[in-house]
């Protein structure tokens, strides 16, 4: 690939594959298209030296257009879209306009310039969930590409239904498209609505940490720069058409990922210097433990109980394995938001 164009690159996900992509491919030139909306932010990708922002809307087809022909635009890596389960059960009619509206809109943009135009090789490549496969129960098996889709939000049925019309994009006209449904990410740059920094950074402020339910409900959690690598391998060695869970090897419950959090920010008031100065309503300032925060809400409306990804498809076809233990990757996450504060404490204030 020469030039890519990365939709949502000033978000989390994308803010991090950009900063990975200028890492492993220096000399392709990375073109970031995001309306910045609340979860988008120029800050994330002010470090990347070969990305360039243009600040605009998904479903702008002409502006697309303009972009993929006069930045030789080889590939489409489609992250931009709403993602908070919560947002979507409040607002779903943003997450039709940006998830389903917004992705038709790229499509018909790639197949005007790329299969109606110059004919060049390209490659789509959309970014989904495993949240469109709706919840499994305690023993079911763990979701394949060939599991029946059955979101159970606004938000994943969004998702899904982008995902069908990215499919058909290629069975119908030919595009040249991959898809990946990954698991629950974390990592650096994720903004502070999510479960792992929001509750990092009130632990932090000694504010309280809202668990919903019995905070049973069990997850998979992939590092963001897994995820990055799982990616970049379907852009490489994905076959166009297929489809490829991308998983991080760490199922856990709810539960279990905040008692985790709790001892990574006590661990870190003892082995870093200033923090309680830094942080001094955080209950580890003074020598108390931070699942005292612990606080139980009503559950969210419809949360699915249980999800698990079956990455056989991906390690056998790709290559592809997660890096990161879940320990080892929450604690360079937390030292991260440590070190960068400068960067979430203007959306802490956000309303």
């Amino acid at each position: 690939m020469a030039n890519l164009l990365v939709t949502g690159g000033a978000g989390f996900i994308g803010g991090n594959f950009v900063h990975y992509w200028n890492a492993h491919h220096p000399d392709d030139a990375v073109i970031v298209l995001d309306a910045l909306t609340y979860a988008g932010n120029r800050s994330t990708i002010a470090g990347a030296p070969n990305a360039e922002l243009a600040v605009g809307d998904i479903r702008d087809q002409e502006l697309v257009e303009r972009l993929l022909r006069d930045r030789d635009i080889a590939a489409i890596v489609h992250f931009a879209a709403e993602s908070h389960v919560d947002r979507s059960i409040t607002g779903p009619d943003a997450f039709i306009d940006t998830n389903i509206l917004g992705t038709n809109s790229l499509l018909k943009a790639a197949r005007s310039v790329w299969l109606e135009g110059d004919g060049k090789p390209h490659r789509f490549h959309h970014i989904s969930t495993d949240e469109v496969f709706g919840s499994l129960g305690a023993d079911d098996p763990a979701f394949s590409e060939t599991t029946p889709y059955a979101p159970n939000s606004p938000y994943s049925a969004s998702k899904a239904a982008s995902d069908h019309l990215v499919r058909a994009y290629h069975h119908t006209y030919g595009l040249e498209v991959t898809t990946s449904n990954c698991s629950n990410n974390y990592g650096p740059y994720q903004y502070p609505e999510k479960l792992i920094p929001l509750f990092l950074l009130n632990a932090l402020s000694g504010k309280p940490l809202p668990i919903y339910g019995d905070g049973m409900n069990v997850r998979d959690w992939l590092h963001v720069e897994d995820h990055c690598r799982g990616i970049e391998a379907c852009i490489e060695r994905g076959v166009p058409g297929e489809t490829y869970n991308i998983g991080g090897g760490a199922e856990l419950p709810n539960m279990a990922v905040i008692d985790t959090i709790c001892a990574e920010v006590d661990r870190a008031f003892q082995e870093v210097d200033g923090l309680a100065e830094r942080f001094p309503n955080a209950p580890a300032a003074r020598g108390e433990r931070s699942e005292c925060l612990k606080t139980f809400v009503t559950d969210r409306a419809g949360h699915d109980r249980r999800y698990a990804i079956d990455e056989t498809k991906a390690r056998s076809e790709l290559g592809y394995t997660a890096n990161h233990s879940f320990e080892e990757g929450l604690r360079t996450t937390l030292r991260w938001y440590l070190d960068n504060e400068d960067w979430w404490l203007p959306l802490k204030a956000k309303p």
